[in-house]
């Protein structure tokens, strides 16, 4: 594990968080019971980068705008990118990422990207806001994309792990093209009973499971009987869910934007799901994950 990362620790909580993303890599219970990837690079060196200013693959890892053409790669720039730690103490810290010549290269748009955790009893509150220092509107994607560990610590078999929705979610679904990773035209039915999924390695042979339009702001991840994660997501229209078929991971992503639709070859504010940010406002992103240890 890096020797650079930030903890935050209340008594029933540990989180380490790397600066490099400002990325949350170990949340931990009071007994040390790991509830994060163990990031084997086997299969994802990931734990829970934030994706921004896209979410997803554009068409031709290319970013339009006003007729210029930016290469831009899968997820953006910003879980790669060094945040500042403006703050680290007891059961908080917050990391901040402002726009650079790099960053201007490749996303002609200044912007201040603020990530705030803090730890409240059982619950890891994570808050994610974007700040528009232009004269214009800025355009931009963004989503949460954190790996739990499956199984869960002190559960079942992964076998018996299942996500419950808080509303019942579309039948159908979409998913990935295969090489471009761009959106699929074409939705296929949802493997979910209504407002539960069962979950078992070949629901990702075919990559993500995405939910264009998903109507939960709220989920619980785990077993009956066993350890559960409660996940609350109030600003996002969007979920994906994912795993590397193999890994002891999986991923559960609340999402504002997706990947490009399939052929897309638009201006970037043009592209569903893009946010279109006021000169001088803030939007912000909020995912709170509680612990229920068996």
């Amino acid at each position: 594990m890096s020797d650079d990362l930030v903890t935050i620790a209340s008594e029933e909580l540990t989180a380490q968080i790397n600066p490099l993303g400002a990325e949350l890599w170990s949340l931990t219970d009071a007994a040390g019971a790991e509830y994060m990837t163990d990031a084997d690079p086997a299969f994802w060196s990931g734990h829970a980068p934030f994706l921004f200013p896209i979410v997803g693959a554009l068409s031709g890892d290319t970013l339009r705008l006003d007729g210029r053409k930016f290469s831009m790669p899968k997820h953006g720039f910003a879980r790669r990118s060094a945040f500042a730690p403006v703050h680290a103490e007891g059961a908080e810290a917050r990391f901040r990422l402002t726009d650079s010549p790099a960053t201007r290269e490749v996303y002609p748009f200044g912007f201040v990207l603020e990530v705030a955790y803090r730890i409240e009893g059982m619950t890891l509150h994570t808050e994610v806001s974007v700040f528009n220092p232009n004269a214009e509107a800025l355009p931009f994607s963004f989503g949460f994309h954190p790996a739990f560990a499956w199984p869960l610590p002190g559960s079942f078999p992964k076998e018996d792990h299942k996500l419950v929705f808080e509303r019942a979610e579309s039948p159908t679904l979409r998913q990935l093209t295969p090489n471009s990773g761009e959106l699929s035209p074409n939705s296929v039915p949802s493997p979910a009973n209504s407002r539960e999924l069962r979950l078992h390695e070949d629901l990702f042979r075919n990559d993500a499971l995405i939910w264009d339009v998903f109507e939960s702001k709220s989920l619980t991840y785990g077993t009956d009987g066993g350890t559960t994660l409660d996940l609350h997501f109030p600003d996002t229209t969007s979920m994906g869910v994912w795993q590397v078929p193999g890994a002891r991971y999986i991923c559960i992503e609340p999402w504002q934007g997706y990947a490009d639709p399939a052929g897309f070859t638009g201006d970037f504010r043009e592209k569903p799901g893009v946010v279109l940010l006021d000169p001088g406002a803030t939007r912000s992103f909020r995912m709170d994950v509680t612990v229920n240890p068996r």
